[in-house]
């Protein structure tokens, strides 16, 4: 621990009391790797108490890393050592010692996801695994860590208007609108610029589907070791923006947009007031970079530019662009449980990063609707693309009106429906509620539904979408048990932990 100025303690070490601090001190690292491009943020994170759980106070950003293209080996898996080396490097570029991390953010996306680069991704962290988040970002997960990254759900409280923020990486385009803080719509397409790579000499040396598509249309042949015509290739990335544009603005789709979503389309019910960008080619876009990595980057967001300004909605700079999914670290926070909950086998706990779902559940009516229960059930967990069961989830739920039977055993059934992907693998029962029923609910699953799989029922504990949670074995003296809680942190502002001034760096593009 070290004294600050004001003769306060502070803590930067996990073996602190957390019931005894009104204020935490924590320093975080949020680590993306993506299919084309790696890079990190190192955080301290400054928590106050407020009643029984912690909230973020401050985000101050004290470094951030050198944007690596992600180093891949012969067989097309990520180099893992090379991946290593870098990160090594802007460990000490930071003057930050591992030791010191308190809690972090694992990212991973596009190809990284891939079970033998998340194997030896994780080796690389393996030290500080239980320091850490891991969120294999899918795509509609990544969407919406870019909208809230970037800060585009913030600019739409604080300015009231409808953003929609388009995050343009090497192999997809994400596309998000907000109003009101609130992510209302979402998709992603088939559009990035290293959907084709090129080497020193100007020669193809990768390519992805999507790139034969757009290069059939352009009228242009790719071959691997050939130069191709500059002409079409121009006329390719026009196709790649056109397409994009049609995705943002129309809201029926031809053939060929349409085949390019990888996630529902668009509703596009009236224009946004304002447009930003993140991702790789936003660096493009604002004028923050001009060198080329041999990729389509300078030239898509050329054409991408320059529809935009056509369109209409006001283009701004978002508060965080290449960064954008990973501006959120991971953060502390505490609760306990209520007592009257249920858990089994005992041996279940402790339980360690499970990710929070909080569906929107009709509980307030007389009648619970199963079917209604399940369908929002399957709708959240297709929304943060945990649908496939591969990790255990915590529901989070609110209960309303009367606790009686009728309304308990449709509760039950329809979760056991949304729910029933992952519970055919064996993966624990994990509930959640901020009132006093989590006990019954744990019963009546066990002894009604006559569920086999483990099951852990807690209440008098409150959750919010991204959210992870450690539940920690039961404390004998009151027959609770402790829940720590990691969020991922999206500032609030773009001057929260930036400095006020830097609203003044964020100019429109003219």
């Amino acid at each position: 621990m070290n004294q600050e100025a004001g003769g306060r303690v502070f803590f930067s070490n996990v073996r602190r009391s957390l019931e005894e601090e009104d204020e935490i001190r924590l320093v975080s690292v949020g680590v993306d790797i993506g299919s084309s491009t790696s890079h990190l943020v190192f955080s301290r994170i400054v928590l106050e108490r407020l009643d029984s759980r912690y909230v973020v106070a401050e985000r101050v950003v004290l470094h951030e890393s050198e944007v690596l293209l992600t180093p891949y080996a012969a067989d097309m898996s990520i180099d893992a050592v090379a991946l290593g080396q870098f990160i090594d490097r802007q460990y000490a570029l930071a003057q930050i010692d591992p030791s010191v991390i308190d809690t972090g953010a694992l990212i991973l996306t596009g190809v990284a996801v891939r079970r033998s680069n998340s194997r030896a991704i994780g080796d690389l962290f393996a030290a500080q695994a239980g320091k850490f988040v891991s969120v294999s970002a899918g795509d509609g997960l990544e969407t919406t860590l870019a909208a809230f990254g970037s800060g585009a759900a913030a600019r739409s409280i604080r300015e009231s208007v409808r953003v929609m923020n388009i995050d343009i990486g090497g192999g997809t385009s994400k596309i998000a609108v907000c109003e009101a803080g609130d992510l209302v719509d979402m998709t992603a397409a088939d559009i990035g610029a290293r959907i084709v790579a090129f080497d020193a000499e100007g020669r193809v040396q990768r390519l992805e589907a999507a790139a034969l598509r757009f290069a059939e249309q352009a009228g242009i042949t790719l071959t691997i070791g050939v130069v191709p015509d500059p002409a079409g290739v121009l006329r390719m990335v026009a196709c790649m923006a056109d397409r994009l544009f049609e995705i943002i603005q129309q809201p029926q789709l031809a053939q060929q947009a349409a085949g390019l979503l990888r996630l529902e389309p668009l509703q596009n019910l009236r224009i946004p007031d304002v447009l930003t960008f993140s991702g790789g080619v936003s660096e493009y876009i604002y004028g923050l970079q001009s060198a080329s990595y041999g990729d389509l980057g300078p030239q898509l967001a050329a054409a991408i530019l320059a529809r935009a300004k056509q369109w209409g909605p006001r283009i701004d700079q978002p508060e965080q662009g290449i960064r954008a999914t990973v501006v959120g670290a991971s953060q502390y926070t505490i609760q306990v449980s209520g007592s009257t909950i249920y858990v089994t086998p005992m041996q279940i706990l402790p339980l360690k990063n499970i990710a929070v779902i909080t569906p929107e559940l009709a509980l307030s009516d007389e009648l619970v609707d199963s079917a209604q229960i399940t369908q929002a059930v399957l709708r959240a967990l297709k929304h943060f693309d945990l649908h496939e069961g591969e990790q255990a989830v915590a529901l989070c739920y609110r209960w309303q009106e009367s606790a009686t039977f009728a309304r308990m055993d449709a509760f039950c059934r329809g979760v056991a429906a949304g729910l029933a992907t992952l519970l055919a693998r064996g993966l624990p029962l994990i509930l959640v509620g901020d009132g006093d029923i989590g006990g019954l609910i744990g019963i009546h699953f066990q002894e009604e539904l006559k569920l086999a799989n483990p099951i852990v029922s807690i209440d008098g504990i409150s959750l919010k979408a991204f959210d992870f949670i450690d539940i920690g074995a039961m404390l004998d003296t009151s027959g609770a048990v402790p829940v720590v809680i990691k969020s991922l942190v999206f500032p609030l502002s773009s001057a929260v932990g930036q400095g006020a001034d830097r609203e003044a760096q964020y100019k429109r593009v003219g």
